[in-house]
């Protein structure tokens, strides 16, 4: 007989903890787990083969990462296979990243609605387990079944502000998959730097990734530039379109798209210190060593304006396969429009009322041409205020806004407020001499768990139009590695609730209690993180 364990009763999963060796109960939490409770248990042991589908490469791919996590020894699955473990497909499930493990007489199997479910019943496997020791592991029989809650389950990083290593990225997303995110929103580039080469366009990433010295401190009064202190050591470095096949390839694996940011029309001054002849004042402009909004833009009724982004973005299009392409959109004021003949002339020629509709041209333009491309456009809420383009999704940032208005006209959300997503904020309250310099704020694990990605003030019928969350990783102070991951972790487990969770299923005592074991597996893989939380 099967007991059944309710994710809200956290007292009875604290009780049964310390009944079994191995409880299934990982971040994030599976929505059914169901023990047996006759004793029995199945000893996974190192070395033992594991079947699986022999004509599917995904499927070859999960029975590696398998043979890495557990030691076991991958093996076609044939009908004289005599494997006690097994991956399968076929789960009836409409959500094609739902999972099942099944551990009892006939052995140990994990079967998804696709191979991506697959992959994620080895996550729940792994985290499981990965803190027993010995060659052999006792599972309990018990059928364990999960689902996500949305299929866009996302993570942004900022490489524009300061530059991380391929073999970082790499480990940004096994970060990701281990916690079960799916989409690795890339922010690459900004007034402070352009990390993706272009090849059409040579000099763009040679110059435009280079920073001479960056801003010291924070709050600084940027109304006196001069007076500002900064550091002496330049900030460069872009990726190789090589690099980034590479890196896209190493995500796929793990059932993670990137999803590329090249951000426009504003947050464009570093391309415009290589082609100053893009902006409205024609420079000379400069690398940006310090942050906040710049007025300088892209000139909107320029020509070559069009014809760059077409090209930087027709590269980007060749680089990452993703259905989406994040266009940014956000942060462009318009002041130099408004005194820039070449704007006006095209304001009065498109007979546009203001010059918000002027990025609204920009941004149709854009989605027609990643429409031939068969992508679509993502931008930050800004990308409202001109009108929306048809096809647009919002990612809504500043606040749930954003988000609400352009689900009631139908269009689809992602939601990453500031409030509950900006994990460039610091974690704890007294953070003096605790936590590494933050852009200021305060986001505690709590708050970030608290989230509602859907707000009650939608109908179901306009719920439906909010893809899913995203927590947001900018790097203004974030200067290496290791501060990226204190930063990330463990709030980033805390968000992975929120996506794989139905909202009464959460329970932040519960997920507290599970998130030890967690923390020790962030210990065993090299992880930093905070090891306090509020």
């Amino acid at each position: 007989m099967l007991k059944r364990l309710s994710l809200t009763m956290s007292a009875a999963l604290i009780g049964l903890a310390s009944m079994a060796e191995v409880n299934y109960q990982v971040v994030p939490m599976p929505q059914s787990i169901q023990l047996d409770n006759s004793g029995k248990m199945f000893s996974l042991d190192k070395g033992l083969a594991i079947a699986y589908p022999g004509d599917n490469a995904q499927m070859k791919r999960n029975a590696e990462f398998a043979q890495e996590y557990f030691g076991l020894v991958p093996e076609v699955d044939a009908k004289k296979s005599k494997a006690t473990i097994r991956l399968t497909l076929g789960l009836e499930s409409e959500n094609p990243d739902a999972y099942q493990i099944t551990v009892g007489k006939k052995g140990l199997n994990i079967q998804g609605a696709s191979e991506s479910g697959v992959f994620y019943g080895l996550q729940t496997l792994r985290k499981s387990i990965m803190n027993e020791e010995g060659e052999s592991v006792q599972l309990p029989w018990a059928v364990v079944a999960g689902a996500p809650r949305f299929q866009y389950r996302g993570c942004m990083l900022d490489v524009a502000r300061h530059f991380m290593p391929v073999e970082f990225i790499k480990t940004y997303i096994d970060i990701l998959a281990l916690h079960g995110v799916n989409k690795f929103h890339w922010h690459l580039t900004d007034d402070q730097g352009w990390r993706f080469e272009v090849k059409a366009l040579p000099e763009l990433a040679k110059k435009g990734s280079v920073r001479p010295y960056t801003i010291v401190g924070q709050n600084v009064n940027m109304d006196d530039p001069d007076n500002v202190l900064y550091d002496d050591t330049p900030e460069t470095g872009y990726y190789t379109q090589a690099q980034l096949r590479e890196i896209v390839a190493y995500a796929a694996e793990r059932f993670i798209t990137i999803i590329p940011e090249i951000d426009l029309p504003g947050h464009m001054v570093a391309a415009m210190s290589v082609y100053p002849e893009l902006g409205c004042t024609g420079g000379p402009y400069f690398v940006r060593p310090y942050w906040g909004v710049d007025p300088d833009v892209l000139c909107a009724g320029n020509p070559k304006t069009l014809e760059f982004i077409k090209t930087v973005l027709g590269e980007l299009c060749d680089v990452f396969p993703s259905k989406y392409i994040h266009i940014g959109g956000d942060e462009s004021p318009r002041v130099r429009w408004e005194k820039c003949e070449k704007c006006q002339a095209k304001k009065k020629e498109l007979n546009l009322d203001n010059e918000a509709q002027l990025q609204t041209y920009i941004l149709k333009e854009v989605e027609s041409f990643l429409g031939n491309k068969g992508r679509e456009l993502i931008g930050w809420d800004e990308i409202l205020e001109g009108g929306l383009s048809e096809g647009a999704t919002v990612m809504s940032w500043r606040g749930y806004e954003g988000g609400i208005e352009a689900a009631r006209q139908h269009h689809r959300v992602i939601m990453t407020p500031t409030a509950n997503c900006y994990i460039d904020y610091y974690q704890l309250k007294e953070h003096n001499y605790k936590e590494p310099l933050a852009i200021g704020g305060y986001l505690p694990l709590s708050k970030v768990y608290d989230m509602e990605p859907i707000p009650a003030e939608l109908t179901e019928e306009e719920g439906k139009y909010i893809l899913g969350a995203q927590c947001n990783l900018w790097t203004e102070y974030v200067v290496s590695p290791d501060h990226a991951m204190f930063m990330l972790l463990p709030r980033l487990a805390a968000i992975s609730e929120v996506q794989w969770l139905q909202p009464d299923q959460k329970n932040f005592e519960a997920f507290t209690g599970r998130l030890g074991e967690l923390e020790k597996i962030y210990r065993k893989l090299g992880y930093k993180f905070c090891p306090k939380f509020e």
